[in-house]
C-alpha cells in the first residue's frame, strides 16, 4: 500500500494514499477535523452512511464509532488534511469561556460544513508547512487550532455542546449498545470502554444477557447483516464484507457458507 502521513506536529497530520482503498474501523480519542484535497472517504455509523468528496470539511467526535474506507478517485490520491482537537487543548480554550451550565450534549452525529470559506482558508494555509525541513513551532500550531475552533463556534453556535463536553462513556444498557453497533469490527476492550465497562465485566455481562460468547453472537450477527444486504438490496458480496465487519473477502465467503449453506457470489 502506498500510504504516507506528514506530521507538523502530532495533532496536524497530511495523509495521502493511491492504493485501491483504505478502510478502518475505530473510535478516535479525540474529535478530528478533516479537509479533503481529493480522493473519496465513506463513513458508515449504525445508523447514517457518509460520503464526502474533493473540497469537503467535516469533524468527526471523540468516541464515535464507525467504519471509514478511503478510496483515490478520478486518477487522484485520497489526500486530507486532519487536525486533531484534544481534550488537553479543548480544556484549555474553554476555560476563559463562560458557558451556560446547561449544554445540551450532542450525540455522536459527524458535522459536515459543506466547503466553508473560513475552515477551508484556515486549513489550507497549512499545507506550506508540510514542507519545512525544521520542526513547526508548537507555538504557531497552537494558534492554528485555536483559530480552527474559533471558527467552527462561529459556523455552529450549538458547536460548544461537544467540543465543552469532557465527560467519559457511563455504564450503559449493553444490548442497546451492541443491537445497534454489532457490524463494527472492535475489539472487546473497545467495546468495554464504550459501555462503560472493564474487559471482564464487558465479557460476563454479555454471556449473561446473550448466552453466548461476544464473538460468537459478533460473527452471527454480521452474516444475518450480509445476508440482508445481499438479498434485499442486491449488493455484491465485495461491497457488503468490508461495511458488516469482515476484514477480508476470503474469510468473509468462508464463514457465510457455514451459516448460510451457499457462498455469498451464490444469492440473486
Amino acid at each position: 500500500m502506498d500510504f504516507q502521513i506528514q506530521y507538523i506536529t502530532p495533532d496536524i497530520k497530511l495523509s495521502s494514499y493511491e492504493d485501491k482503498l483504505f478502510k478502518t474501523e475505530t473510535v478516535f480519542e479525540f474529535h478530528m477535523l478533516v479537509w479533503f484535497i481529493s480522493g473519496e472517504t465513506k463513513i458508515i455509523q449504525a445508523d447514517q452512511t457518509y460520503v464526502f468528496k474533493a473540497g469537503d470539511i467535516f469533524l468527526i467526535p471523540r468516541n464515535t464509532l464507525a467504519t471509514i474506507i478511503n478510496y483515490p478517485k478520478d486518477g487522484l490520491p485520497h489526500k486530507a488534511v486532519v487536525m486533531h482537537l484534544t481534550t488537553e487543548r479543548l480544556k484549555q480554550f474553554y476555560s476563559t469561556i463562560d458557558l451556560p451550565q446547561n449544554l445540551n450534549k450532542e450525540g455522536s452525529k459527524i458535522f459536515s460544513f459543506d466547503k466553508h470559506p473560513l475552515l477551508e482558508s484556515c486549513l489550507a494555509s497549512l499545507i506550506p508547512y508540510f514542507d519545512l525541513k525544521e520542526n513547526f513551532p508548537e507555538n504557531i500550531a497552537s494558534l492554528k487550532i485555536i483559530e480552527a475552533i474559533s471558527i467552527l463556534r462561529i459556523i455552529d453556535k450549538n458547536i460548544d455542546s461537544l467540543l465543552a463536553n469532557f465527560e467519559e462513556p457511563g455504564k450503559i444498557n449493553l444490548t442497546n449498545f451492541m443491537e445497534k453497533n454489532y457490524m463494527f469490527n472492535m475489539s472487546l476492550e473497545r467495546f468495554g470502554y464504550l459501555t462503560g465497562r472493564s474487559l471482564s465485566t464487558f465479557n460476563r455481562d454479555f454471556r449473561k444477557i446473550f448466552k453466548v460468547t461476544p464473538q460468537r453472537w459478533l460473527t452471527h450477527k454480521r452474516l444475518e447483516l450480509a445476508y440482508y444486504h445481499l438479498t434485499e438490496k442486491n449488493k455484491k458480496p465485495t461491497d457488503v464484507f468490508l461495511e458488516v465487519g469482515f476484514e477480508d473477502l476470503s474469510h468473509f465467503s468462508y464463514a457465510f457458507k457455514k451459516q448460510f449453506g451457499c457462498a455469498p457470489s451464490a444469492l440473486k
